[in-house]
């Protein structure tokens, strides 16, 4: 079994969180066990799920990864509203983003 060094294998560690602190860094993360992190992740993963993969059986690895791809790409970001930034497409919200980065 490959063996990490400490600091490596938690990031979570004291000694990472004062190199942060001395830094200026936030980290983004919270305490190990806090489900709120992956609530983003989470909630994409499941809708992939809801939305594709559970409807759809794959012959090959390839043609799953073709039609994920297709599903977010041309779906996900493009058309489907999400509630988590006030009912519009991801790719809109993202778009919008970068005006305003670029304007400033």
């Amino acid at each position: 079994m490959l063996q990490r060094p400490v600091e490596l294998a938690n990031y979570m560690s004291a000694e990472f969180g004062k190199t942060l602190d001395r830094f200026g860094l936030r980290r983004s993360s919270g305490r190990t066990g806090i489900c709120f992190d992956n609530a983003m992740a989470e909630s994409f993963f499941g809708a992939l799920k809801n939305e594709r993969v559970s409807r759809v059986t794959y012959l090959t690895r390839e043609a799953a990864r073709q039609d994920i791809t297709r599903y977010i790409e041309f779906w996900y970001n493009r058309k489907r509203l999400d509630s988590a930034v006030g009912y519009r497409p991801p790719r809109g919200v993202h778009a919008d983003y970068e005006k305003l980065r670029i304007v400033a």
